[in-house]
């Protein structure tokens, strides 16, 4: 388990760091893809241990997994700026319905440090 950890957290954005040429190289698109990848892994891994355990089926790791997911994405669109489809740093909702200003709840989310502990610690 642990070689399988270093791999993971040190090799392969170690790779993203060699050159475009190199046959190891790992384009942002792959990176990204292995990231989602380990977030499902660690929910499936959660919930088989759960389910293995007591037996019960949990259903409210979805809500956690929500919970960071949605946090994640406060930040993801705050940062994507005036790039959006529509040419405003609001999400697509709030401009379809003439809303010009993000809610006070969403102004703690403009820090990417404040996100990643969100996201960790709220579930």
């Amino acid at each position: 388990m642990a070689v399988a950890t270093l791999l993971l957290v040190v090799v392969l954005p170690a790779c993203n760091a060699l050159p475009a040429s190199s046959p190891l190289h790992l384009s942002d698109f792959r990176l990204n893809l292995f990231g989602k990848f380990l977030a499902y892994a660690i929910l499936a891994l959660g919930l088989d241990l759960l389910w293995g355990y007591a037996g019960v089926l949990s259903l409210g790791h979805g809500v956690f997994f929500g919970l960071g997911a949605y946090a994640m994405g406060m930040h993801l669109m705050l940062e994507i700026g005036s790039k959006s489809v529509y040419q405003s740093a609001l999400p697509d909702f709030m401009v379809w319905n003439q809303v010009k200003e993000l809610p006070l709840f969403w102004k703690p989310f403009y820090s990417g440090a404040f996100t990643l502990a969100a996201v960790v610690l709220v579930p």
